[in-house]
């Protein structure tokens, strides 16, 4: 770690919770830059987001939230995006401005348009507003992962930009949203075998100790 990261790592505060996606996200993204803030856990689970405390940090009550020399940043695509500001090596998006809108294109249909819909909020509504069963909500949960997936699939093996990762051969923001989703997509037991394309970038990926590490299990409040 250089000294200009171990000085902005010493400044920085993640609030984070080893099952969140969106927290796993950043994780990866701080592990390319080669920081490492200290670290405040948030059991989603027991609702700890919703005390009155957290939700002045972030009024969403949503994980993660960086914090950096006393300003609260929410949403992860956000907070990688700062990093990659803060610290532009190695970086996240590619040089050019259509090689940016095609990794943030991926990023977006994993982050914008597949995650919410299986987050946990939406499933307790799902769940206990609406009274559907535990069933009801797994289906819905697959269906929409499995209907991303398959586009973002296509978007991948028939692009000539991918390379060993969704776009060349250095992981980018599309890669950092990809391999929480298809952590999710095996916490809910969806087969990823119609798949391949996205399942050879996964494996590139965890090769890389940016992304191993930051894996749910490897974190310290991991259950």
């Amino acid at each position: 770690m250089s000294s200009n990261t171990t000085a902005l790592s010493a400044s920085m505060m993640l609030y984070t919770y080893f099952r969140s996606s969106a927290a796993f996200r950043v994780r990866i993204a701080l592990n390319i830059k080669g920081l490492k803030p200290e670290q405040v856990f948030v059991h989603l689970r027991k609702q700890e987001q919703g005390v009155d405390k957290y939700r002045e940090l972030n009024p969403q009550a949503l994980l993660p939230t960086l914090v950096h020399e006393g300003h609260a940043i929410g949403q992860s695509l956000a907070i990688i995006e700062y990093l990659e500001e803060l610290v532009p090596e190695p970086p996240l998006l590619p040089a050019d401005a259509l090689g940016r809108a095609r990794v943030r294109q991926i990023a977006y249909a994993m982050a914008c348009e597949i995650h919410p819909l299986g987050n946990l909020r939406v499933q307790n509504y799902l769940r206990d507003t609406l009274g559907h069963s535990e069933a009801e909500v797994l289906t819905w949960h697959r269906h929409w992962m499995a209907l991303g997936f398959e586009a973002i699939e296509k978007m991948v093996a028939l692009a000539p930009q991918s390379g060993k990762f969704c776009h060349g051969d250095e992981p980018t923001l599309a890669d950092i949203c990809l391999v929480p989703q298809m952590a999710n997509a095996r916490r809910i037991e969806l087969s990823l075998s119609p798949y391949p394309t996205l399942l050879k970038i996964e494996r590139a990926a965890y090769k890389l100790a940016a992304f191993d590490q930051a894996q749910p299990k490897k974190q310290p409040d991991a259950e």
